[in-house]
């Protein structure tokens, strides 16, 4: 299984490699992210990301669905100890 993450692209730049990489603002932690499978993303749009590459382009609605999602799990979680 694996777990992709949304997150908002603040900005989109060329890397030396030719690739286009992005900041990716993951609700106030920035990360940088390959947007070589992703050429349609815009600054401003949400991307999932898998491993520091970003892997599909979502609409707001869905990230906020997912953001819920996440907040709930960490919500569910919050009293319990960690092993």
């Amino acid at each position: 299984m694996c777990l992709g993450i949304p997150g908002k692209v603040a900005s989109i730049a060329v890397a030396e490699s030719g690739l286009a990489a992005g900041k990716i603002d993951f609700n106030g932690i920035v990360k940088d992210a390959c947007l070589a499978y992703v050429p349609e993303a815009k600054v401003g749009d949400y991307v999932i990301v898998h491993a520091g590459f970003a892997i599909s382009v979502l609409d707001e609605a869905s990230a906020a669905e997912t953001f819920k999602y996440l907040d709930e799990l960490e919500a569910a979680g919050a009293g319990q100890e960690q092993p």
